[in-house]
C-alpha cells in the first residue's frame, strides 16, 4: 500500500526542490556574471595596458624624432669657422644628412605606428633628396602618399610634385598639384599649392602663372602668400602676364 503524502509534506518537498533549483540557477547566473566581470576586467586591463604602451612608444618616438631633427637642422659651418657653443654643427652638409637619415630611419623602424615614426619617414625622404638618392626618396614618399594619414599623404604628394618638376616630369607634377587642390590639407593649404603651380608655369606659360598668382591675391588678400604672389607677379616677363 502506497504511503499517503500529506499536502504539507508535498509543499515542503516542492519548496525544497524549488530552492534547490533556485540555488543552482543563482549559482549558475552568478558564475556567468563572474565570468563577464572577469572578461570585462581583462579587456579593460588590455585597453589600459595598450594605451599605456602606446603612450610610452609615442614618447620614445618623439624623443628620437627630436634628436634626429637637431641633426637635420644643424648648422653647416665653413672651414675654419668656430662652432657655435652648445649647438651641433657640421663642416660637411652630406655628412649631416647622412647622420640625420640614420636617426630618422631608426625611429621609423622602431615606432612605425606612431606619428613621430611616420613623420620620420617623411624626413628620411627629404634627407635622401639632399643626398641625391632620388629613387629611394620617391619610394618613401609614395608609401606615405598611399598611407592612411591624410595630412602626411598631402605632404608627401607635394614633395613628389616638386621632385617631378625637378626631374623633367611636368605632367605628373601638375597632376599631383591638382590632386592637392581638390583635397587641401591643413599641412599643405591651398595658397601654398597655388604658389607652387604658379612657379611651375613661370617659364613655360607666364600668363598661366599670373592667373594663379592673382588667384592667391584674390582669395587670400591679407596673407603672406598674397605678399609673395605680388612679388612674383612683378618679376614675371613683361608682356607675357
Amino acid at each position: 500500500m502506497a504511503k499517503h503524502i500529506s499536502r504539507q509534506e508535498l509543499k515542503t518537498d516542492q519548496v525544497q526542490e524549488a530552492l534547490s533549483h533556485g540555488a543552482e540557477a543563482v549559482l549558475s547566473h552568478r558564475t556567468a556574471l563572474i565570468y563577464v566581470v572577469i572578461a570585462a576586467a581583462v579587456v579593460a586591463s588590455a585597453i589600459f595596458g595598450w594605451r599605456f604602451y602606446a603612450q610610452r612608444q609615442s614618447v620614445k618616438a618623439e624623443a628620437g624624432f627630436n634628436d634626429a631633427m637637431e641633426v637635420y637642422q644643424a648648422l653647416v659651418v665653413a672651414p675654419g669657422q668656430p662652432p657655435e657653443p652648445n649647438q651641433i654643427t657640421y663642416s660637411d652638409a652630406s655628412k649631416k644628412f647622412q647622420d640625420a637619415l640614420k636617426k630618422f630611419q631608426a625611429v621609423t623602424q622602431q615606432y612605425p605606428r606612431t606619428r613621430p615614426g611616420q613623420l620620420s619617414q617623411y624626413y628620411s625622404a627629404l634627407c635622401e633628396e639632399h643626398l641625391n638618392q632620388t629613387s629611394q626618396a620617391i619610394r618613401d614618399l609614395t608609401e606615405i602618399k598611399n598611407g592612411s594619414d591624410p595630412d602626411f599623404a598631402a605632404m608627401a604628394r607635394f614633395e613628389l610634385a616638386e621632385i617631378c618638376d625637378q626631374t623633367g616630369k611636368p605632367d605628373q607634377a601638375v597632376q599631383l598639384y591638382n590632386e592637392l587642390l581638390a583635397h587641401p590639407s591643413v599641412l599643405v593649404p591651398k595658397p601654398i599649392v597655388l604658389l607652387a603651380l604658379a612657379g611651375h608655369y613661370r617659364q613655360s606659360n607666364p600668363a598661366q602663372a599670373a592667373k594663379f598668382y592673382l588667384e592667391v591675391k584674390t582669395e587670400y588678400p591679407d596673407s603672406s602668400a598674397a605678399d609673395e604672389a605680388d612679388q612674383e607677379l612683378a618679376l614675371l616677363p613683361l608682356g607675357k602676364s
